[in-house]
């Protein structure tokens, strides 16, 4: 007899996530109006229709096709530009008064009635407000940004893996009629929830896991033991294995193993088992740092040293600081090396000179490498005295490669992470570079080969830091060209991260930088690891996107891997799947912690398979979805123009609107376009990735374009929501409620607001958050109260824009607004640089005005007009079968 892994009780439905559709419920009736008589008013065009509460078709709405901001809303300042330019504009025959035109008029809908995501989100939100998730269900996961408890069942917690949707197609025809992307974002190292348990972890001993003879998989809730207990098949390939004598247990009546509930690897969909010798190439240690710190001129005239040094100590010595174990080495550079002898023995450090870069080696066999706290005096002495050391030095030049070469030899038998801060373009030594931008090559086809490597010296010098488990986390301050394209190689392919930091002045940008540092050191961290995902008979893998390395087509190679890393799987069919079945997937990660433990994280989860293309539509994921279409267009720039990236985006978008209406919209009205519950907020989500600074059309400097390409191809799915939407929270009229933690523990905090500038009152003020950046806008006719209790100010204009955060007043409005700012923070891997941005008052105005989604900006359409884009070349595609 087999054996199914063990359900709980069914919690309650979710009819609210997947109950409607919308070929029945409604959709978006913009139907096209028939054309105007001469002198005779255009007819208004319909809306959201049906019975969700939308108004019906055929229904007028206020609001024109172009919607301007609500009365009383200010215009925004790219708005205002461009009226500017339109009054200047001389009346030329182009310009000039045209003949009425008899062509229909364009749709018109009503901002308020298109799909929000603030809605969806408040709505997933109200569903786990009190109700933990349970894994069991196999239903669609929480979104990303829900706050909720996850209770691990035997599927793996979605905080781990996710799916781009919850119901497998039966065949490859069924997901090509789909066009939906079939595949998983990753994120092996996801830290959990306060009250969730912590993954257990396993010793089988000298021998190891058990395993599947045929496939390698790990042993898991979903292994059918038969046979007595004496056998099990594997859930992945369906072999049959002999249980090991000393794994022997009886099975019950139902052939379930007596033992389950003591067995963790049969209980949980997340375990760690201790690995055995065989998957050692090094002794475990812990993790050693060695921190490369540029010292040429370009470093010391901008305050970059100054503020590394200090940023170093305060995250050393100040706060958590490292792990127990944890080794550390300094190096300075310009077109020399320096090495510092940290040796607790010493009284101060000692420095030793390497000129000859062509053959660069480290020159010492102690006090290179040393305990932070045992040798604490001595990295105190050093980091205080480097700005000082170094103030009179006019070289401009930096050796980056031959310290990428000495660093990877010194930590060649250890592993470990090297922390690179880097000033300006390296031009001097092995791996010297070439300024090579071309402005004229921006938004070219040529453009994309300012993407690509210059040359190939660091690639395979990053290659040679994966064989030896060293991951690099670079960190660049240009105030000029640097090459990101080339240097972020290095972190890319040893799966580390690329900060930048473009015109680095250290009063302004130095807090943030220093928060980085912090959160980079004190993260979760694995290195010399290697990740591989199995899944069962009739899939296969079919592509990886991250940053990584891979010798083959299944291990995915990563020298270091941290707990904020996605990694994304795109899968296709071998073969028709079972409908009756589930599909299975493992993820197991080999890696050694940062205390020097040597693991292997397994993760796992069951599918359930469907035949019907409508179950597809009503258990996909959009978040899921738009972050693995985001990793797959980083890829595709760099053989395909930017264009053409941003025109197969759209018709992504197009294809899979078009399917659900062609599949399970069929009976409805050729003029309405009707949105599939889980992907109504597509059109939103894919206009606002094109507009990214990876892939937006507008001139961008190189360098900032492929520093968030690095960005977009490692971002997991909860930071690529809140950086496709942001959060914006009106601050200006809190209750007293807010800013406090109820009973649940939960922060209340007012309700958002959606990402346009005509919803900003000149009376407000709002907290804007991305994941990247924090913004407290001001409205221009903000409340000298709110001032002075908020700001400590009476007038706007004696606000410092610059100021790295808010004063700690002792008024309730100050503590209020600085929870509020804190718990957003404490949401965030990565510091949220803050300023305070001044209606009307500079560009830094106009700047923020680009950051809202929904709104018209430079760099592509509104969300309404995208939307009607999308609705017509919808119709096209649909008028096309008839």
């Amino acid at each position: 007899m087999g054996l199914n892994p063990p359900n709980s009780p069914p919690g309650p439905p979710r009819t609210a996530r997947s109950k409607r559709v919308y070929a029945q419920d409604g959709g978006l009736g913009a139907q096209a109006a028939p054309p105007a008589s001469p002198g005779q008013q255009p007819a208004p065009s319909p809306g959201y229709g049906g019975p969700t509460g939308y108004p019906p078709a055929g229904q007028p709405y206020q609001q024109p096709y172009a919607p301007g901001p609500a009365p009383g809303h200010p215009v925004p300042p790219h708005h205002q530009q461009q009226q500017h330019q339109q009054h200047q504009q001389p009346l030329t025959p182009q310009y000039a008064p045209q003949p009425p035109s008899y062509e229909p008029a364009k749709p018109r809908i009503d901002p308020d009635q298109i799909p929000s995501p603030v809605q969806v989100h408040e709505k997933d939100q109200a569903l786990y407000s009190d109700t933990p998730y349970m894994t069991s269900l196999k239903t669609n996961a929480p979104l990303a940004a829900t706050q909720v408890r996850v209770i691990d069942e035997g599927n793996a917690n979605p905080r781990f893996i996710r799916m781009t949707m919850y119901n497998i197609p039966q065949t490859e025809q069924l997901l090509r009629d789909s066009s939906l992307p079939l595949g998983m974002m990753i994120q092996p190292l996801a830290p959990l929830r306060y009250d969730e348990m912590p993954i257990p972890v396993v010793n089988f001993g000298e021998k190891g896991p058990i395993r599947c003879g045929r496939c390698r998989a790990y042993v898991n809730p979903y292994f059918i033991f038969i046979d007595g207990g004496r056998k099990y098949i594997c859930n992945l390939c369906r072999f049959e294995n002999e249980v090991p004598a000393e794994y022997f247990y009886n099975l019950d009546m139902n052939g379930r193993r007596l033992d389950w509930e003591n067995r963790p690897e049969l209980r949980y969909g997340s375990v760690e088992f201790e690995a055995t010798k065989e998957f050692m190439l090094l002794d475990p240690a812990p993790l050693s740092y060695i921190f490369a710190i540029d010292v040429s001129w370009n470093a010391i005239q901008s305050g970059m040293l100054a503020q590394c040094a200090q940023a170093l100590r305060h995250t050393l010595y100040d706060g958590e600081g490292l792990h127990a174990g944890t080794r550390v080495g300094i190096l300075t550079y310009d077109k020399t090396v320096h090495f510092y002898n940290l040796s607790p023995s010493l009284e101060q450090p000692q420095m030793l000179v390497c000129p000859d870069i062509q053959n660069v080696f480290v020159p010492m066999h102690h006090g290179f490498l040393v305990d932070p706290q045992e040798s604490r005096e001595v990295i105190e002495a050093l980091l205080d005295g480097l700005p000082e050391m170094f103030a009179a030095n006019r070289v401009a030049e930096s050796a980056l490669g031959a310290v990428v070469q000495a660093c990877q030899t010194a930590l060649a038998k250890v592993g470990g992470k090297l922390m690179l801060f880097q000033a300006s373009l390296p031009t001097y030594g092995p791996g010297a570079l070439k300024v090579r931008d071309d402005p004229k090559l921006y938004n070219t086809d040529k453009e994309r080969t300012l993407f690509a490597p210059q040359e190939k010296f660091y690639l395979q010098l990053a290659e040679k830091c994966v064989e030896s488990g060293i991951s690099i986390n670079i960190y660049l301050f240009p105030n000029s060209y640097i090459d990101t394209a080339t240097l972020s190689t290095l972190s890319s392919v040893t799966g580390g991260d690329t900060y930048f930091y473009p015109n680095f002045m250290a009063d302004r940008d130095g807090h943030r930088f220093g928060e980085d540092l912090k959160l980079d050191l004190t993260r979760e961290h694995g290195f010399n690891s290697v990740l591989r995902v199995r899944c069962s008979d009739g899939l296969r893998i079919d592509e990886h996107f991250g940053n990584f390395f891979m010798r083959n087509n299944t291990d995915v190679e990563l020298a270091g891997i941290d707990s904020d890393k996605a990694i994304g799987v795109s899968f296709r069919h071998d073969g028709q799947l079972d409908e009756k079945s589930d599909i299975y997937f493992q993820v197991a990660l080999l890696y050694t912690t940062a205390w020097g433990a040597r693991r292997i994280r397994v993760h796992n989860l069951a599918i359930p398979v469907t035949g019907l293309i409508g179950n597809m539509f009503r258990n996909s994921e959009m978040d899921t979805s738009m972050n693995l279409l985001a990793k797959m267009a980083v890829s595709e720039a760099l053989t395909s123009p930017l264009k053409s990236v941003r025109d197969k985006l759209s018709d992504k978008c197009v294809r899979v609107l078009t399917a659900y209406r062609r599949h399970c919209a069929a009976g409805s009205s050729p003029g309405q376009l009707i949105l599939p519950e889980a992907y109504k907020l597509m059109p939103l989500y894919t206009l606002s990735l094109m507009k990214t600074n990876a892939l937006r059309p507008v001139m961008t400097s190189v360098d900032t374009r492929v520093a968030n390409m690095r960005m977009l191809k490692s971002i997991n799915v909860q930071q690529s929501a809140s950086l496709f939407y942001p959060r914006i929270v009106p601050v200006h009229e809190l209750a007293p409620e807010h800013g406090q933690y109820d009973a649940q523990g939960h922060l209340q905090m007012p309700g958002l607001i959606r990402a346009s500038y005509s919803r900003l009152a000149p009376t407000g003020a709002y907290l804007f958050e991305n994941g990247q950046i924090m913004r407290l806008w001001l409205g221009k006719d903000i409340s000298p109260i709110f001032l002075r209790e908020a700001l400590g100010v009476e007038s706007l204009a004696e606000i410092d824009e610059n100021t790295p955060d808010l004063p700690g007043l002792d008024t309730p409005t100050s503590q209020q607004v600085r929870a509020i700012v804190d718990h957003m923070q404490s949401q965030r891997t990565r510091y949220l640089q803050f300023r305070i941005i001044r209606q009307g008052m500079g560009q830094s105005d106009v700047d923020f005005a680009s950051l809202l989604t929904e709104d018209k900006t430079t760099d592509g359409q509104s969300y309404v007009d995208y939307l009607c884009d999308i609705h017509r070349r919808i119709q096209i595609e649909i008028s096309k079968t008839f």
